[in-house]
Parts: C-alpha cells; structure tokens; sequence
C-alpha cells in the first residue's frame, strides 16, 4: 500500500505594514513604516528623515523591549530633534568652517555647529519628509526612502538623488543601504544615527555596555570636535576597544581627547576593508541582548551621548546624560578638507553607495 505523506514547508516570513503618523506643518503627510520578522523583530521608520522611531527585540529570557531612543509623536521629532534614528546627509558629521573647495571653487555651507558644518546644515536630511516604497520580497521586507535635494540646498553644489533601503531579514538583521547620483560635482556622506540602549530606552545609561570596536586608529580632533587630520594609535589610550570594554570604564579618563568630546565623540578607523567588514560589537550584560554592525565604510562614530540631557522620550521615559549610544558608520569628518582621508566627492556618471547591517542576538 502506498502512503503519501504530505510534507508542510513553513516559511519565515517577513511583513511591512503602513499607517499615518501625522502631519508636517505645511500639510505634507508622513507615514509609518513597521517591518516584523517571524521571531518578534519589529522595527518602525518614519519617513521624516527616514528616522527608525523603535527596535523591539528580546531580551535572553524572550522579553521584548524597544531598545532606541525615540518619540511617540511627530511634533516631538520636529521641536526636539537631537537626529534621534535619522540618516545624517548631505554630510554626515562636521566639515571644517562649512567650506569646501571643488575644482578651484569654494562652496560656502550653512554653519549650524558654531563655526562649522554638521549633519547636513540647518535643514538636512533629518529634517525632510522622504517618499516611501515598502517592499516584501522572498524571506525579507523593508522600504525603500528617496528624497531629492536640490542644487545649492544649504549650500551644496548639484541636485543629489538619495536613497535609503531599510530590509528587515529571518535572520534578525536590519540591512540598511545607502545610495546616490548627482549632476554636479559634491561630497556626500550618509549614516544612521540610530541612538541605542541595549537594556531598553529609558532604563538608564549606557555604561555597562561591553563595547569592542575594531580599529587600531581613531582621528583626534581640535576644540571643535574637527579632526586634526593625525591617525592616532588606540593603544595605550581610552579609546582602545579591540578588546571588549565597558563603556564607562574610561569615559571621564585624565585624557586631552575625552576631555574635548566630554566623553567618546570620535570616529575610529576600521581594520576591515573591500567589502562588508566588521565595526563594532555591543554586549548588554544585564538582559544578554547584543548588537553586531558591520559595513562597507572606513569609519564609525562612537558617541557615548554625552550632550543628551534630562528630557522626554517615549511612554513617559525621560531620557538623561549617556542614555543611548551612536555607532554611526561613514567616512570620516572634514574629508572634504583632508587630502589624506578617504574621498568623498562624487561627480556626474558615478554612483554613492554604501551598506551597514546591524544584528541582534542575545548572549546565552
């Protein structure tokens, strides 16, 4: 007698659903993107400044918490920004006096960081409603974010096409992937600047977080947080994180450079390179949740929110000095006007485009 046995193949699946999350001043809508995969995962972006307002994800004994900070509501985002989860751009971080020079011609930028330029200018890329296309495809979902920006906004040469592409996977990974092309010659340098508290928002500081960063150098910088344009070895110094650290161990350390960031506000330059190579790992001790980021880029910016002070975040959580921690990857601060830094021009005919992927886990 012949059996048949009828064989169920359960797929993981991976959804994006949207929704309104409210009004800009002048009308424009803004929408909610929320992206969940199969193991609980659920990860929500708005399309003002492509920002991800919430990463729900478990902790070793499989409680859920969100573990960035954020708010709850639109006017929050547009009256209290500090680029909680936005992409950074045209430029993200500083540039030197908000000045470059492309082909013999200097390009006066918006100087919103005293002197210098940071995160794009006054109005940069945090700070505009990007159009949205949610996708699901195969095992995956995301969305793809596109904003224009148009010749000389704050300053910048060229009209840049932009994209951002958030993709949720079955294995626990946010994929973000950034892109662009332009009609003029100008620099660009995307990042997310996703703020993280690995013990979920809201519940203290950061400090205990065991961080490794892999890079034997970082840039050090002058009393406005521009880099010298030196290489500096991690050894010997608080910045050497090749080996699992806490964050507070050193953070309020005797050191010229921790005193200039009040704490860690520098960019490291990663070992890895051609290719996905690792950044950083993040350990939470007290609940095991852990975050992996690796990247295409040369560098990554440790800020330790050392300038957060005591202010309102989500659920009635109030968020205070060191609260969350940015691991944004880039190329480094002032390219523009360090010759010896990686280049960040782009011209007609060729395309930006970098990746970073983020992991969570738990450590058993």
């Amino acid at each position: 007698m012949l059996r048949l046995c009828a064989v169920i193949l359960v797929a993981l699946v991976t959804t994006v659903n949207r929704s309104p999350f409210g009004r800009m001043p002048e009308g424009t809508a803004v929408e909610l993107l929320t992206l969940r995969n199969d193991h609980g995962i659920e990860i929500k972006v708005i399309t003002y400044g492509a920002s991800i307002t919430s990463v729900k994800t478990p902790d070793r004994n499989g409680r859920f918490a969100d573990i960035v900070l954020g708010f709850d509501d639109l006017d929050s985002y547009l009256t209290r920004s500090r680029f909680f989860g936005a992409v950074a751009g045209r430029y993200a971080n500083r540039i030197a006096r908000g000045q470059f020079t492309i082909d013999g011609k200097t390009f006066q930028l918006a100087t919103n960081n005293g002197a210098n330029h940071l995160h794009g200018g006054v109005k940069g890329f945090d700070k505009v409603v990007w159009n949205a296309e949610p996708f699901e495809r195969n095992d995956s979902a995301g969305v793809v974010l596109r904003y224009t920006s148009r010749d000389g906004e704050e300053g910048y040469p060229g009209t840049l096409n932009a994209s951002v592409t958030y993709t949720l996977t079955p294995r626990d990974e946010l994929v973000v992937e950034y892109g662009a092309t332009t009609d003029k010659a100008t620099h660009v340098n995307l990042t997310q600047h996703s703020y993280f508290n690995l013990a979920g928002e809201g519940n203290g500081d950061v400090l205990r977080h065991q961080m490794m960063i892999s890079a034997d150098r970082y840039t050090p910088v002058d009393e406005g947080l521009i880099p010298t344009g030196e290489l500096a070895p991690v050894e010997g110094s608080p910045f050497d994180f090749r080996k699992p650290a806490a964050i507070g161990a050193r953070i309020d350390a005797d050191h010229e450079q921790i005193r200039r960031g009040a704490g860690y506000d520098h960019n490291f330059v990663l070992t890895g390179g051609g290719g996905l190579h690792l950044a950083a790992r993040v350990v939470e001790p007290t609940t095991g949740r852990t975050l992996v980021v690796e990247t295409t880029e040369p560098g990554v910016q440790f800020y330790s929110g050392n300038r957060l002070s005591r202010g309102p975040g989500k659920s009635g959580h109030v968020y205070d000095l060191r609260s969350g921690f940015c691991l944004e990857t880039q190329h480094f601060p002032d390219s523009p006007n360090k010759p010896s830094f990686p280049p960040t021009l782009l011209r007609p005919g060729e395309t930006y485009a970098t990746k970073t992927v983020f992991t969570f886990g738990v450590a058993r």
